[in-house]
């Protein structure tokens, strides 16, 4: 009965997830399998889901809201919803990523004065990854982590506007950005990670935003299409363990 839907990630074994609305106009998390779409539902009393991420072992996260209108990030597994709830002091929560081990990343947010913080929910436990040093707003997002569990996401520290970070064991790294003379272009933000530590994401350059790879402390420029304008951009999105 729906009209559209969104495909986010895809696992191993071919399961897909994402979001789709229903023949009443809502959007729910869908998991599909073997040509089969299955609804994964919402929070007790909530009207929303999206699926963002699927592991191996089948588990889905993503956010739906609460029956107080609250958004909250989600962990599907085996047909039973679980609540990941925001940080201490904050009122909401998305979750983007899952590695095999079950652990979570997203983002957890509240008021203007708590800012917004990347997480890592682990084993129940929710952590602040803090964010890069300096700067007055209190700004970090975390988008995805490998099996390792090191993180990647995006952070406002000293700088004008935002830089890709690794988060690894405590300790959060500024990549940095590509090459740019403009200081509008001066951010990045690191969209995936492999388990080698690769980086994949995007950072502005002169007009425009290209695709990057981080590797060992090397941050290369993807470049773009050949034929484009000065306007002409590229964007990472992931990458795999081969690179």
């Amino acid at each position: 009965g729906g009209t559209g839907s969104s495909a986010s990630d895809i696992n191993d074994r071919g399961q897909v997830v994402g979001n789709s609305n229903t023949g009443s106009g809502a959007v729910h998390a869908f998991l599909w399998e073997n040509g089969v779409m299955s609804d994964l539902g919402t929070l007790p009393g909530g009207t929303y889901s999206g699926a963002y991420a699927i592991n191996n072992r089948g588990q889905v996260v993503g956010v739906g809201d609460d029956a107080a209108g609250n958004s909250r990030a989600i962990l599907w597994d085996d047909g039973v919803i679980t609540e990941l709830g925001p940080l201490p002091g904050q009122t909401q929560s998305i979750a983007y990523d899952i590695n095999e081990r079950g652990q979570v990343v997203g983002e957890s947010l509240g008021a203007p004065s708590t800012g917004i913080r990347a997480f890592l929910w682990d084993e129940g436990a929710m952590i602040d990854l803090g964010t890069l040093p300096g700067g007055s707003f209190q700004l970090s997002r975390a988008f995805a982590l490998n099996s390792r569990g090191q993180v990647v996401g995006e952070s406002l520290g000293g700088s004008v506007y935002e830089h890709a970070f690794l988060w690894d064991e405590g300790s959060m790294v500024d990549l940095g950005t590509l090459p740019t003379d403009s200081i509008f272009r001066t951010f990045s933000r690191a969209n995936a990670i492999n388990d080698r530590g690769q980086v994949a994401g995007v950072s502005g350059v002169s007009r425009s935003n290209h695709a990057f790879l981080w590797d060992g402390g090397l941050m290369t420029d993807l470049g773009t299409l050949p034929g484009g304008s000065y306007s002409s951009y590229s964007y990472a999105t992931d990458i795999n363990n081969r690179g």
